[in-house]
């Protein structure tokens, strides 16, 4: 399986890039990290170094406070969690943020 993410900043209207994000996967009752990586210029992580999650509850955690860093926002980190049922399909978890809101959906 595959796992990508798009940050697009929705104030600024560009690719937010440069933002630290982690992949976790929930096992045996706890997050755990099996990656991280930084947004390019286009605000994208086209594949994460670890083989992609399995089956499962996952969740990535965008660092939104050092990006934001001088800027007043309200949200620190921002994490969207979401379940693989098939680990053969890619998944993508796009986010649109500003500083004090964003959405997110199951991309293609």
């Amino acid at each position: 399986m595959s796992l990508s993410t798009h940050v697009l900043d929705a104030a600024t209207g560009r690719p937010a890039a440069g933002i630290r994000v982690r992949m976790e996967s929930h096992e045996n009752g706890a997050w755990v990290t099996m990656a991280e990586a930084a947004t390019d210029a286009d605000g994208r992580i086209r594949e994460f170094t670890e083989a992609g999650p399995r089956a499962g509850m996952h969740r990535l955690v965008f660092d939104t406070a050092g990006y934001f860093d001088g800027t007043p926002s309200f949200y620190p980190e921002v994490a969207v969690t979401f379940q693989v049922t098939d680990s053969a399909e890619h998944h993508h978890v796009p986010l649109l943020l500003s500083p004090f809101a964003y959405s997110t959906y199951r991309g293609s």
